[in-house]
């Protein structure tokens, strides 16, 4: 799946997705509260999840977060952005859930650093996420990282639950 190396934190371990982490995170990518800030509804069965999850025309990557104990607390991914170039370097897109037994845990700080880190090595020159505007956790984690806004784009997006703003964040590598 496209080049994952595994990654080490203090706490976990970020691994390459495979068969089964769809088990893992169904109770979280179901539940309509936790899967509310997703451009599609809830996952209704573990099998929709895993297609979505190894969709062969995605063409970013995932690493799926496990404890010490081998337990998923979470899915990290980096997909090529906008404005990425030869000459100045690739620009990733990020993303992050956290499993919902696992929140408040600083499981998204700790892994979303690792996975800053990883694509500052392989040279990325901007790191870019994307939130809908209601979304405070994430955009609290986005800021304290060091994440600038860049843009508030009004009804940009129609989801599951409506029209939706989200606000563009970006991270350059000089910052």
């Amino acid at each position: 799946m496209n080049n994952v190396p595994t990654l080490k934190t203090d706490r976990f371990t970020m691994r390459p997705l495979r068969r089964g982490d769809e088990v893992a995170l169904f109770p979280t990518m179901s539940d309509e509260e936790q899967s509310l800030y997703l451009t599609r509804p809830k996952f209704d069965s573990e099998e929709e999840l895993w297609e979505w999850f190894a969709d062969p025309t995605w063409d970013g990557r995932t690493w799926i977060a496990v404890d010490s104990a081998g337990m998923v607390v979470g899915r990290f991914v980096a997909s090529p952005g906008h404005g990425s170039d030869e000459t100045h370097g690739p620009v990733f897109e990020i993303g992050y859930i956290t499993a919902k037994h696992a929140q408040g845990a600083g499981v998204a700080r700790e892994c979303t650093e690792a996975l800053i880190n990883q694509l500052w090595q392989e040279g990325a020159r901007k790191l870019t996420a994307e939130v809908d505007t209601r979304n405070e956790p994430s955009v609290r984690l986005l800021e304290s990282l060091g994440f600038t806004r860049e843009a508030h784009l009004r009804e940009h997006e129609v989801t599951h639950i409506g029209l939706c703003d989200v606000y563009w964040y970006g991270k350059l590598r000089s910052d």
